[in-house]
């Protein structure tokens, strides 16, 4: 083939490539998506009492940053939320931000207010569905209670979080305040309330979280 019959060929490639009827296979190298992380909490995860920044979801965010992982984090979290509470706010957080993960972290209030555990059970049921039918994976966030509620309660609490778990098919997080509250100077770890864990204590309670959430996140 001559020079001017390879010139004539490349050009006709080039006038039927821009007219589309050229089929030529393209491989297109697409971005993951990001993660849109939903965060459900109450006062633990709100940062009450504590500066801007220290508590456990902001720390969150910057692990994500730091280990190269593409995601946004969303924290609707209030201080004083009940299961009932989240329940009725979830859907229209759902749709307003689209989360590929939500991190349930409520009951405490419950429990605190004397609430029955089987409407508790069943909030968080609801809540859990909810999220999955949205297309979310699902980190359900444990707690105990104090042992003056009762031995049957305080079983009966923190078993319902693990049940649900189970049924659901959801990450879990066992306990919250795990080495936090169970040390022998855990009284040096809490604001003066007893019930919120100082700044010091976030850290740790983020690895809580980090163990259960990471398995769900895309590697970088």
């Amino acid at each position: 083939m001559n020079q001017k019959m390879t010139t004539d060929c490349t050009r006709r490639a080039l006038i039927l490539g821009a007219a589309g009827l050229l089929t030529v296979p393209l491989v297109v190298w697409a971005k993951p998506q990001a993660a849109r992380i939903l965060i459900m909490g109450d006062s633990l995860s709100a940062e009450y009492g504590l500066p801007r920044g220290t508590g456990w979801v902001a720390l969150l965010q910057a692990r994500l940053k730091e280990q190269g992982i593409d995601a946004e984090v969303i924290n609707a979290s209030i201080s004083g939320e009940t299961t009932s509470g989240g329940k009725t706010r979830l859907e229209p957080l759902l749709t307003q931000h689209r989360p590929t993960h939500v991190v349930i972290e409520l009951g405490a209030n419950d429990a605190l207010r004397g609430l029955p555990l089987k409407a508790s059970r069943a909030n968080l049921l609801t809540m859990i569905n909810d999220a999955q039918q949205a297309g979310a994976q699902i980190v359900l966030v444990g707690m105990m209670v104090p042992p003056n509620y009762g031995k049957r309660y305080t079983e009966d609490f923190a078993t319902m979080f693990e049940a649900l778990s189970r049924e659901k098919h959801t990450a879990l997080v066992p306990f919250l305040l795990k080495g936090v509250a169970d040390r022998p100077d855990a009284r040096d770890w809490f604001q003066a309330d007893g019930m919120h864990p100082l700044p010091k204590g976030h850290p740790i309670m983020l690895e809580q979280v980090w163990a259960a959430l990471k398995p769900l996140l895309k590697a970088p």
